[in-house]
């Protein structure tokens, strides 16, 4: 297998606002190629007022097998999805999207199953733990669901929307599996400590949570690619806290929407 594109190769987009900040075109691509599979991924930067009909002409390509959902997106790829998995029609949210057999989008959101496993690849099993979440958007839904189905005992999630957070919440708590309650950027008495926004990815943003709360017990995770380490995960690390980086949870994701666009 060549890594060098032909008349053959399938056709993968990114697709985000901004989109310079993304890893996957790469490593999605050899993830394909060390499959035996001919195929790459393309990043599309497309605001989100011209997604639906980006999407439309897109699709008019007969090569083009598979879409992933980045910031802003996810929300919105949803609803351009005639089928998608149980777990993202409970969230309403997608971050991978692959073809029906009549040309349509299939979707499925695995950013909270590759977060947790990624977890627990970094020493953090969350079953009977409490934990602070921060971000309740695409990925921040995907990781609330995926942390309760693992067996947290108590979630809180904080989100600067308001609504948003109620409804995660909400929707969550009617599961009967958790605790799942209104938080704060407070983290002091959570086992686990999670930022699901962008909170990190330049220089002048603020701590998505008070560092100062910080203790060495705590496991500290942030979905961020770029920085590799954010400020947030530095300072947890100073504070003697375990660890997780957002190249940490691609590699747990990555795996699991390269099997799903291969329909596997």
């Amino acid at each position: 297998m060549t890594d060098t594109p032909n008349g053959a190769t399938q056709v993968h987009y990114i697709v985000g606002h901004p989109i310079v900040q993304v890893k996957s075109p790469a490593g999605v691509t050899r993830a394909f190629l060390d499959r035996g599979h001919n195929a790459m991924v393309l990043p599309a930067d497309v605001p989100p007022g011209d997604l639906e009909a980006w999407l439309r002409g897109v699709s008019l390509a007969r090569n083009v097998d598979g879409i992933i959902a980045t910031i802003p997106h996810k929300f919105a790829c949803f609803d351009l999805c005639a089928t998608t998995s149980e777990r993202a029609a409970f969230l309403r949210t997608v971050n991978t999207m692959r073809r029906n057999a009549d040309g349509s989008w299939h979707g499925d959101m695995f950013d909270g199953l590759g977060f947790v496993a990624a977890m627990q690849e970094n020493g953090c099993k969350p079953a009977g733990r409490t934990a602070l979440l921060v971000g309740a958007g695409g990925a921040g839904s995907a990781i609330a669901h995926a942390l309760v189905l693992a067996g947290v005992s108590r979630l809180a999630i904080h989100d600067e929307d308001a609504a948003r957070r109620g409804t995660l919440v909400d929707r969550l708590a009617s599961l009967g599996k958790a605790s799942v309650v209104h938080g704060t950027l407070d983290p002091g008495g959570c086992d686990i400590v999670l930022n699901a926004t962008p909170a990190g990815m330049k220089e002048s943003d603020p701590f998505p949570v008070q560092v100062d709360r910080l203790q060495s017990g705590m496991f500290v995770g942030c979905v961020i690619t770029a920085p590799a380490v954010t400020p947030l995960i530095a300072a947890a690390r100073a504070r003697g806290c375990r660890t997780m980086t957002g190249a940490d949870m691609f590699k747990g994701v990555s795996t699991l929407l390269v099997d799903f666009l291969l329909g596997r």
